[in-house]
């Protein structure tokens, strides 16, 4: 994964919490559980301690990543693109009579349920680049959806 991982600097903020939740709070912990858990004997038949192994593989892999991602983490700038969509912005669009906002993000922190997209999901592809008044045309499973932008902040 040696490419540039755009990000804003609160998702780059709110990966390193996570980082250092898991790395300084979570790994130790479970270690802890695993030490336990092996004292106890049998290993065959101690599902605490295949549990425990688990999940430490699990949390080694996630911090391996994010550890990966920190690292090639870039900031992105807004500075100079004002007036048009890029990482960072808040899109505000109306779409079929309804307004939504979104806030385009990196892959790394885009959540839907927050209304965060992706600069690089097909609507953060579309929007990236226009400016307000702009209209964008996205293809979804229902059909084509059409947007206008209204306001970017």
């Amino acid at each position: 994964m040696n490419k540039n991982i755009q990000i804003t600097k609160e998702g780059l903020k709110a990966l390193e919490i996570e980082f250092a939740e898991l790395k300084d709070v979570k790994r130790p912990k479970l270690v802890e559980r695993l030490a336990r858990a092996r004292a106890e004997g049998d290993l065959s038949e101690n599902s605490d301690y295949q549990n425990a192994k688990d999940e430490l593989e699990f949390l080694d892999g996630r911090i391996s990543e994010l550890e990966e991602v920190l690292k090639n983490a870039v900031v992105a700038d807004r500075r100079g693109k004002a007036g048009e969509v890029s990482i960072g912005a808040k899109v505000f669009l109306k779409s079929n009579g309804k307004e939504i906002t979104y806030h385009v993000v990196g892959e790394w922190e885009a959540n839907p349920a927050e209304q965060k997209i992706s600069h690089s999901s097909p609507l953060g592809l579309a929007l990236v680049g226009k400016k307000e008044g702009d209209k964008v045309q996205v293809e979804a499973p229902a059909g084509t959806v059409t947007y206008n932008i209204l306001k970017i902040e």
